[in-house]
């Protein structure tokens, strides 16, 4: 039965089985091959367990260093405690101020709330516009002996009808002291140019107080140079917040 039988050669024959043989062992071994890698990859699979993921750790990130406070004390001439606004009508309350060293006494700048001077000046949603204060610097005597320290009284009003807020601090409030010819003498924020912040809310009528004391000598901004106490004589004094300015308050320094 092995031998071929047909009309052909046995050759031919012999080589159609052949070749019959050879194409059955290489589909044979290409599936012993397949289910090799499929058994292969399973085996592979359960040695690595699902879901392990390799965490890396981070660099540590050095810790901030806590803030270092000024080690540097305020002068004593800065602003001191805040005066507390007072409604209605009368005269606003007045809160102390820090005095600080000068040629012959000492000055202090305008007394308010404390504050960091080195914040941001605060964002004032319905700030006061000039035209809705009123703003008055009144000695606390009329006369004074040379070599006494005068004291103003600033006081800062609301005078519209409706409730709005500003920042009274000391830095902006100038005091200014000259002669009735308008000849400088000295302001508050010539040695003390602190712009502290002091945001200050004024209902309808209400007033905020200040104090400031004079040391009696001149300055100039900056405070450069060598302060000098000044003569007996005439004078006056102005308060100002920003571009509103108070009406001139005379006073004298007698011998």
């Amino acid at each position: 039965m092995l031998e071929p039988t047909g009309p052909l050669p046995p050759e031919i024959y012999w080589r159609r089985r052949a070749l019959a043989i050879g194409a059955a062992v290489v589909v044979l071994g290409l599936i012993v091959w397949f289910i090799a890698s499929l058994g292969g990859g399973s085996e592979d699979q359960q040695s690595q367990p699902a879901g392990v993921v390799s965490a890396v750790n981070p660099t540590p990130t050095p810790s901030s260093s806590p803030s270092q406070e000024d080690d540097s004390e305020a002068d004593s001439s800065g602003a001191g405690s805040g005066g507390a606004a007072s409604s209605g009508g009368g005269s606003g309350s007045t809160g102390s101020g820090a005095s600080g060293s000068g040629a012959s006494g000492s000055d202090t700048a305008v007394s308010g709330s404390g504050g960091n001077s080195n914040a941001p000046a605060p964002v004032v949603g319905n700030q006061c516009s000039d035209q809705s204060l009123a703003i008055k610097a009144t000695p606390d005597k009329p006369s004074y002996r040379v070599g006494e320290e005068p004291g103003f009284t600033v006081v800062i009003t609301n005078i519209s009808a409706q409730e709005c807020q500003r920042d009274v601090g000391a830095g902006l409030q100038r005091v200014l002291v000259s002669t009735l010819d308008d000849q400088r003498i000295w302001s508050n924020t010539d040695c003390f140019p602190d712009a502290q912040s002091d945001l200050r809310t004024f209902g309808p009528g209400e007033q905020a107080g200040f104090t400031v004391k004079w040391s009696g000598t001149n300055s100039i901004p900056g405070c450069g140079e060598e302060r000098v106490p000044v003569g007996p004589g005439s004078y006056k004094v102005i308060a100002q917040l920003g571009e509103l300015r108070s009406s001139p308050e005379p006073f004298n320094m007698t011998t």
